[in-house]
């Protein structure tokens, strides 16, 4: 029997997974959508400053990659994700269907956002949001940075993400000249 796993990659893990893979491909989850819903303390934020990354919300879907993991890799992957995705137990590990570009549908561990954790920040309004984004910085850099690689990526995949690219187009827009 063959115990590879796949993991479904939504933000920062599809252009920066971090461990070893067989292979990724395209894959789309129903029933949760990509959302800068998660208050980020560490990776894009401090915890005087935190700033905004993906996590995955109620309905809609979401378009990633799914990465399939040696069975000699599934333990230390499954440690590494944890130690990455679990700072604060933001997030609900598990294993979610997940359709592959492929047509084959796969079970993947995923990161879900906990909605009754404290750094859940759905409902966030878009100027809030946005302001968010622009002031923080983390250990991994700013929170800008984050936003617009993970755009770039989906662009790269020929995935269009319209929540998304308002968001980047917004942030990008030149703001309003000043008087001296």
């Amino acid at each position: 029997m063959d115990a590879s796993i796949w993991v479904f990659g939504y933000g920062s893990l599809m252009w920066n997974p971090g461990f070893p893979y067989l292979r990724a491909e395209q894959a789309r989850m129903h029933g949760v959508r990509r959302a800068l819903c998660v208050r980020s303390t560490h990776y894009r934020g401090t915890p005087d400053n935190p700033g905004l990354v993906f996590g995955l919300d109620r309905g809609g879907s979401c378009h990633g990659v799914a990465f399939e993991v040696a069975e000699a890799d599934r333990e230390a992957v499954i440690a590494y994700l944890r130690a990455r995705e679990q700072i604060s137990m933001v997030y609900h590990e598990v294993v979610r269907p997940a359709r592959l570009q492929s047509g084959e549908t796969i079970g993947a561990l995923v990161y879900v956002a906990n909605q009754t954790h404290e750094q859940y920040a759905g409902g966030l309004e878009f100027e809030e949001m946005l302001d968010i984004i622009r002031r923080s910085a983390g250990a991994m850099g700013p929170n800008v940075d984050y936003v617009m690689a993970t755009l770039k990526r989906l662009q790269d995949m020929g995935i269009r993400d319209q929540a998304l690219e308002r968001v980047v187009a917004a942030l990008t827009e030149p703001g309003p000249i000043l008087p001296d």
